[in-house]
């Protein structure tokens, strides 16, 4: 059996757990203070303003092509979506359950991957997506 591979995507993943995981909480508090629509909308004009100056002040190239131009706008409407969504499910819903099944998103992206990019689909892959999905049912019960 294979050794996973331990290197700096899973740095970077541990990083976004522990930003995501945190600005979950933080979201929640928010929505419990103020409209969560506006929230949301606050959150999103602060992450893009980091984002942009990040960018500006590393080393990334500012070339942008018609198909990935197109693709990073596509994204970033349905990663709005999905945040104003997890803003209102958090004014309306437990911070646990509402959390949990938003971090599912792995699940449509794996099967996704699957499906329309020709990923491996194995028995290990089936096996952790039936585990993570026992876990959501779980914990949102």
């Amino acid at each position: 059996m294979d050794s996973p591979n331990v290197g700096p995507g899973v740095l970077f993943g541990a990083i976004t757990m522990v930003a995501w995981g945190v600005w979950v909480v933080l979201g929640n508090a928010a929505s419990e203070s103020i409209d969560p629509r506006t929230a949301a909308a606050i959150s999103y004009v602060v992450a893009a303003a980091f984002a942009v100056v990040y960018v500006l002040a590393s080393d990334a190239s500012l070339v942008v092509t018609p198909r990935g131009g197109l693709l990073a706008v596509v994204a970033g409407i349905f990663a709005a979506i999905g945040l104003i969504s997890m803003y209102i499910g958090l004014s309306v819903g437990a911070t646990a359950t509402v959390s949990t099944v938003g971090a599912m998103y792995f699940i449509v992206a794996s099967l996704i991957g699957i499906i329309v990019l020709g990923d491996e689909f194995t028995v290990r892959t089936a096996a952790g997506l039936a585990f993570a999905a026992l876990g959501v049912v779980l914990i949102a019960r």
